[in-house]
């Protein structure tokens, strides 16, 4: 059986014609790194930012591709199926986003359209409605894994989902993530594991040396199977961002110009989001008593 892989920016992408081996997990390499070896989900926070010069950093192996097609730019579709997006947006340009997320087990269905994300993404609207983007964070997909948890990353150079299965998740982990860019234009995603930095991928982007920022726990329900999808409350905590330029991080706070959206759509599709502090802590997933219109506060991906 073929399945569809799900495109990204509130689009449904086409059949999938199965799964590849992809090459480096980066793009554009400069510095070569060693090899990661195997390890374990880290035991403490992160010591030093990440870089190439960071203490013990390493290059993730080789990792399965899926395989990707462009978007539709299908939009709009209804609750309880489609698209929901529990977060926040920058309304300016930040350098990088670093901050801590949590791996929980949902009600993906197997075979499926179903996908949760919890991930962090640097973006740019590039104009005649393309739009370029790198994200990173752990996804749980109804098309590969059976039922597991994955690092992954989607960036529009490939145009395709890349899962990291050397990194063995359980629901409870927190992960600690960061994207950024050292002012050439080269976006890196990396994983703090094993008590080191570990780098996913690297891509040169269309987008310039600041991009728009987003943090979200993204859920997806298969448009042809519609159903109310369980997802446990994700905890996501630590959030700063770099000032484009270079410079110390800052905390995601109130006074970071900060996008929101529509509770009311979310609420329809049962999911809240609660902000403990704006808006650098929260959490998002199932309405409490798992009815819709709980007291969280959901919100919709903006559109930067």
């Amino acid at each position: 059986m073929k399945f569809r892989v799900v495109a990204r920016w509130c689009a449904l992408a086409g059949l999938v014609t199965g799964l590849a081996t992809a090459g480096p997990a980066a793009s554009h390499r400069g510095h070569r790194l060693p090899m990661c070896k195997p390890g374990h989900t880290s035991t403490t926070a992160p010591t030093s930012p990440p870089s190439r010069k960071a203490p013990g950093a390493c290059q993730a192996p080789a990792r399965v591709l899926e395989s990707g097609v462009r978007m539709d730019q299908v939009r709009g579709r209804s609750t309880p199926s489609g698209y929901h997006h529990l977060g926040a947006g920058t309304g300016g340009e930040w350098s990088g986003v670093t901050g801590r997320i949590e791996v929980v087990d949902s009600a993906v269905r197997r075979n499926t359209y179903d996908f949760v994300a919890g991930r962090f993404m640097v973006k740019r609207d590039m104009g005649g409605g393309s739009i370029a983007w790198l994200e990173a964070g752990w996804a749980e997909t109804g098309w590969a894994g059976q039922g597991r948890q994955h690092i992954y990353t989607f960036n529009t150079n490939t145009q395709a989902w890349q899962f990291y299965d050397q990194y063995r998740l359980k629901p409870g982990d927190r992960l600690w993530l960061d994207l950024h860019t050292d002012a050439d234009n080269v976006w890196q995603a990396w994983l703090w594991w094993d008590n080191r930095w570990n780098l996913l991928t690297a891509q040169k982007l269309p987008i310039g040396s600041s991009a728009y920022v987003e943090q979200y726990v993204e859920v997806h329900v298969d448009a042809g199977r519609p159903a109310q999808l369980r997802v446990p409350p994700v905890t996501v905590d630590n959030v700063q961002l770099r000032p484009p330029g270079g410079g110390p991080g800052q905390f995601w706070r109130e006074d970071v110009a900060t996008l929101t959206g529509d509770p009311a759509q979310q609420r329809t599709g049962g999911f809240c989001l609660d902000w403990i502090t704006h808006y650098d802590t929260w959490t998002a997933g199932d309405c409490p008593g798992g009815a819709a219109g709980g007291t969280g506060r959901p919100l919709r991906r903006p559109r930067g």
